[in-house]
């Protein structure tokens, strides 16, 4: 039977979890198999003690203060989600392929890897559209506004390249 102690920083790891945006399965694709899915359920059940190493790593992961993780103090500070960077496929495919062609080739690289074959629009990272950057020879904030002018991103990414 989990500790209250262990339910409650459950319940913190869980809320600043929530707060980024991201699933147990999201946290284990972003930490490119780092932190487990039904590791990291575990410790928000309170089902699984956590190592002060793993919490420092956990944390670290999650670019929060150890402190906002642990039991005791104010509830963790409301982080604003990162807006989503989302590629318009359909609109891609209609682009000119001198113009679009490495930014679709890096769409249906990221597809493959997902096995995400919806055909209708893609989320992708704000370190993808850093790489797509060097590929561009643009800056972050430069290439979203071209890609917002194609039309493949919605103005709503400008937010994104902000919090970079």
């Amino acid at each position: 039977m989990p500790s209250d102690y262990a339910k409650s920083l459950g319940a913190r790891l869980r809320a600043i979890r929530t707060q980024q945006g991201l699933s147990l399965h999201g946290v284990e694709e972003k930490s490119r198999g780092r932190w487990k899915a039904v590791v990291v359920g575990s410790y928000e059940r309170g089902d699984r003690a956590v190592t002060v190493q793993k919490l420092a790593e956990l944390a670290d992961f999650y670019g929060v203060p150890v402190s906002e993780l642990l039991p005791g103090g104010a509830a963790p500070s409301p982080l604003l989600p990162t807006p989503k960077l989302v590629i318009d496929l359909e609109r891609l495919s209609q682009l000119p392929k001198d113009k679009a062609g490495p930014l679709a080739r890096y769409a249906a690289t990221i597809q493959s890897q997902r096995g995400d074959y919806n055909g209708k629009v893609l989320s992708i990272r704000q370190e993808d559209l850093r790489s797509l950057a060097v590929i561009y020879d643009k800056s972050p904030a430069e290439l979203t506004e071209e890609f917002i002018s194609w039309g493949v991103l919605d103005a709503e990414a400008r937010r994104a390249v902000e919090s970079f």
